[in-house]
């Protein structure tokens, strides 16, 4: 079996696990190349593995059964830039915080061993995950203008609030006065458009989420629209420029850009273990039923 692994730092606390999960990957004699970053971090913290095969993106990954993304969401966001349109399995190892979109958390010692029997014998799912791009007349993301949470246009840090004027398949939605505006996947319900009041999508579900974050008019809520719309913006800001990300990743660009949103062509690949359920996983993360007095 070939491995693709991307992490990043980690704590003393986790250190015994990345060893003891690089080892028994030399025992099975598993294929494995790491991501360049990755390996120069291993070796600095004295990590050892029997990788001799790095990769910078998805142009230079190797056919991987699996791509291993070691961390919380935030790692495995970057772990799917790196797999790109390849469409290699993204098997999500939690050792970061929430973790919502990861495939196991290491609790027990066994763990690590459990998730590669199930990977032997096939006792998984891949759940296929709808991916948002962002179109624009420059190469703002180096190639990689696709995420899995959501792309987000707002102010910079010293600017007033924007404008955002607002447009679905070419008709007019809206122009939102706010701090900024957040079209998000189903997937990415759980992320940021959460926190500024957007709806809960189940993964599956085949829409956008537009969320106005902090409008200045208070009648301005989120709506859903489906995922096969094609979303246009046109921004005003008094600095003349304002940022826009997709996941994590963000740049600065000046009004006069010309910005689109629509579903990508091909869709991110998540390796679920077959009793995860998303239910489950909403009530464990959110703390829902959750009471003190209990």
């Amino acid at each position: 079996m070939k491995i693709a692994i991307h992490g990043r730092n980690f704590s003393d606390q986790v250190k015994p696990f990345i060893q003891s999960m690089f080892d028994e990957l030399a025992r099975g004699q598993f294929e494995i190349q790491l991501s360049e970053g990755y390996r120069s971090y291993l070796d600095s913290s004295g990590i050892s593995h029997h990788s001799r095969q790095t990769y910078s993106s998805y142009r230079d990954l190797f056919d991987a059964d699996f791509a291993f993304s070691l961390g919380g969401d935030g790692t495995l966001l970057e772990a799917l830039t790196h797999v790109g349109p390849r469409l290699i399995p993204i098997v999500g190892i939690n050792i970061g915080r929430v973790g919502f979109l990861t495939t196991i958390s290491p609790e027990t010692p066994q763990s690590f061993s459990k998730l590669l029997q199930a990977l032997n014998t096939g006792d998984f799912r891949v759940d296929e995950r709808t991916l948002i791009c962002l179109e624009s007349d420059q190469d703002l993301f180096d190639g990689v203008p696709f995420g899995l949470n959501d792309v987000t246009i707002t102010k910079t840090e010293t600017s007033s609030m924007i404008t955002v004027h607002t447009y679905v398949n070419g008709e007019f939605l809206n122009s939102y006065w706010a701090d900024g505006l957040i079209i998000s996947t189903a997937t990415g319900s759980t992320g940021y458009s959460l926190s500024c009041g957007g709806p809960l999508l189940m993964p599956y579900n085949t829409s956008f989420i537009v969320t106005p974050i902090s409008p200045h008019n208070l009648n301005v809520r989120p709506i859903v629209i489906p995922d096969s719309s094609h979303l246009s913006f046109e921004v005003e800001s008094r600095s003349n420029t304002f940022l826009v990300s997709v996941d994590s990743r963000f740049r600065t660009v000046d009004v006069s850009t010309r910005l689109a949103v629509r579903k990508e062509k091909f869709p991110a690949r998540l390796v679920k273990m077959s009793d995860d359920n998303f239910l489950n996983t909403l009530r464990s993360k959110l703390n829902w039923g959750w009471d003190i007095r209990n």
